[in-house]
C-alpha cells in the first residue's frame, strides 16, 4: 500500500511541472550487496513507481526517467536482455496501481528496436492509460538526445520538402513541438542518482533551462524524501532564463 510522506515543508505551490530523472546506481547498489547488477535494475523499477505515485500527489504535471539509452547496447548482452524483461516486470506488479492513481504511460526512443514482447508490453501500458489525466509518466528506451534532434530535424526537412511549412515557419518553438516530448511541459527539474555529474545525452534540448540536482543517493534508495530534499533545493533557487529578477 502507497503511504503519503509529510510535505510540510514544501511549497505546493512552487512544485517543478516536469520532472526528468537519470537513474543511476543500480549496478553499484548491487555491487554493494555481492549481487549481479540485474539486482540493482529490478530493485530500481520499485523506487519508479514510488516517485510516479509521489509525484502525481504532489501534483507534478510530468515525470521522465531515462529507462534505456542508445548506447546502453554497448553493455554485456545478459544486461541488455534483462533491462528488456523489465517492462514486463514493472507493468505485471504496477500498472494496476498506476491506472488507479489516474497516471498516464508513455514511451519516447526507437522502440521499433526492442524485443516483440517487449514494444507488446509497453504499448498495451500506453493505450489502458491513454485516457488518464494525473501525472504523464514517460520511459525514455532505447533514446538518445542526439538521435532525438537529429531525427527532428529530418522531420522538418521531410515536411518542408513536401511543402508542407515554409521556411520562416521553422523557430524555436516549432522545433519544440516537434520533438518527442512534443506535448509536455519543459523541464523543470532534472536530477541524477548516485554522484555522477553528467547529462550523458538525456533531453539535451528539453533541459536547456531546467534546474539541476546530483544527488549521491543509489537509484534504487532514493526515496519520498530523496525527491522532497530534491524538490526543496529547486525552490530555493531563482530561476531567470536569462534575464534579471528585479
Amino acid at each position: 500500500m502507497f503511504v503519503n510522506k509529510k510535505t510540510d515543508d514544501l511549497d505546493l505551490n512552487n512544485i517543478p511541472a516536469h520532472i526528468a530523472f537519470i537513474m543511476d546506481g543500480n549496478g553499484r547498489w548491487a555491487k554493494k550487496r555481492k549481487m549481479p547488477r540485474t539486482y540493482g535494475h529490478h530493485e530500481g523499477t520499485k523506487t519508479i513507481r514510488t516517485l510516479a505515485l509521489e509525484a502525481n500527489r504532489l501534483g507534478v504535471k510530468a515525470m521522465t526517467v531515462y529507462a534505456f539509452s542508445t548506447e546502453n547496447f554497448k553493455r554485456e548482452a545478459s544486461e541488455v536482455e534483462y533491462i528488456f524483461k523489465l517492462p514486463k516486470e514493472f507493468f505485471d506488479l504496477y500498472l494496476k496501481e498506476l491506472v488507479e492513481n489516474n497516471v498516464q504511460i508513455r514511451y519516447i526512443g526507437h522502440l521499433e528496436l526492442a524485443p516483440q514482447e517487449t514494444r507488446n508490453i509497453i504499448t498495451d501500458a500506453v493505450a489502458r492509460t491513454s485516457q488518464n489525466t494525473g501525472l504523464i509518466l514517460t520511459f525514455a528506451f532505447i533514446y538518445g538526445g542526439r538521435d532525438e534532434i537529429v531525427q527532428t530535424t529530418k522531420k522538418i526537412c521531410e515536411k518542408y520538402k513536401n511543402g508542407e511549412i515554409e521556411l520562416d515557419d521553422i523557430t524555436e518553438d516549432y522545433f519544440e513541438q516537434q520533438l518527442m516530448t512534443g506535448d509536455l511541459p519543459p523541464v523543470d527539474l532534472m536530477i541524477r542518482s548516485s554522484g555522477e555529474y553528467r547529462l550523458s545525452n538525456f533531453l539535451l534540448w528539453q533541459l536547456t533551462y531546467a534546474e539541476f540536482v546530483f544527488d549521491d543517493t543509489l537509484w534504487p534508495d532514493f526515496d519520498e524524501a530523496e525527491l522532497h530534499r530534491c524538490i526543496r533545493i529547486y525552490q530555493g533557487r531563482e530561476r531567470r532564463f536569462g534575464g534579471v529578477l528585479k
